[in-house]
């Protein structure tokens, strides 16, 4: 199966926010749109992560986008729309001793988003498709597939509107 694994355009936030799934708006829709509709193969179906910065931009390359919450950001509790400057440094620092398994504070674990997106491509059907979602999915996913430990999960780094192309077996 081949996946085009598009990271959203920039989100339109203050910069040093920590936003993982607060459903902020995404800035450059339609130049992003524009150069991906040149990439992308016609006719592709089109999945998309529930919040907005990805859903304005599959609507875009699909009338008619599939929303999946699997999709979603990782959830970062309650760090979720605060300053990272802000966030306890104990905190991030446990994060960094266990980046796979650690879980901010009424949030999810970087393992269990792997798990939820994993579990997301595995229904799929298709034999292509276009998958608008986060870096933290790209990422996972990546890491999975290519067999990396997670203290070099970092390592991948996506820009803003890029996509990703990769064939995986069924």
């Amino acid at each position: 199966m081949r996946l085009h694994l598009i990271r959203h355009p920039k989100p339109a936030i203050e910069a040093g926010i920590c936003y993982g799934q607060h459903d902020c708006p995404a800035e450059d829709v339609e130049l992003v749109a524009g150069a991906l509709m040149v990439e992308l193969p016609p006719g592709l179906p089109v999945w998309t992560s529930p919040l907005r910065r990805c859903r304005d931009l599959a609507e875009r390359l699909h009338p008619q986008p599939i929303i999946d919450d699997r999709l979603a950001e990782m959830h970062f509790g309650d760090w979720e729309g605060r300053r990272w400057d802000d966030i306890p440094r104990v905190e991030l620092d446990a994060w960094a001793a266990d980046v796979a398994g650690y879980a901010p504070p009424g949030g999810e674990s970087p393992r269990q988003l792997q798990r939820r997106a994993l579990d997301f491509v595995a229904s799929l059907e298709v034999p292509e498709a276009v998958i608008v979602t986060h870096a933290g999915v790209i990422r996972t996913l990546l890491a999975h597939w290519q067999g990396l430990a997670p203290e070099r999960w970092t390592e991948l780094n996506f820009a803003y509107g890029s996509c990703t192309v990769i064939d995986i077996p069924r």
